[in-house]
């Protein structure tokens, strides 16, 4: 089986979970114009655990939900400074985890950065996509297990 036959179609938002993290559920634009993935973060806390570097951080994996607010710990794996779409430029903690995208399984980096102005509190890039995911930007819930629902929206 080629590397190319494991691509599934996705929509541009899926439902997604990060078992290692332990939240499920969480609701992610899946965004091939961005290349690097975040997840919405704060009280974010570099800290060392066994010789090793981790970080610490406040996570809302439901939008609008206050009553979820997880604190998540995650071996730190680098810092990453981010040029936004608007020439910002951001340093963040990154971390790698695994995602949970229908039936597939892998392991992505995501930043870490607070997204509270966004809709989305998981932003998936297209280093997390690649070779994995090809996003119709006319469907939405796709791998979800939900029904794909054609957007309205123009």
């Amino acid at each position: 089986m080629s590397e190319r036959s494991s691509v599934r179609v996705g929509g541009w938002r899926e439902w997604v979970d990060l078992p290692g993290l332990e939240l499920s559920g969480v609701k992610a634009k899946l965004d091939t114009g961005a290349r690097s993935s975040a997840l919405h973060a704060w009280d974010i806390e570099p800290f060392e655990r066994d010789a090793q570097r981790w970080v610490a951080f406040n996570v809302l994996p439901v939008h609008r939900d206050n009553g979820q607010i997880r604190r998540c710990e995650s071996p730190l794996v680098g810092e990453k400074t981010i040029k936004s779409s608007t020439g910002t430029r951001t340093h963040r903690c990154m971390i790698r985890t695994t995602i949970n995208l229908g039936s597939q399984s892998w392991s992505i980096d995501l930043t870490l950065v607070d997204r509270s102005d966004m809709l989305f509190r998981l932003l998936l890039g297209r280093t997390a996509l690649r070779d994995r995911v090809i996003v119709d930007p006319s469907l939405s819930y796709l791998l979800s297990g939900k029904q794909p629902r054609r957007d309205q929206s123009k």
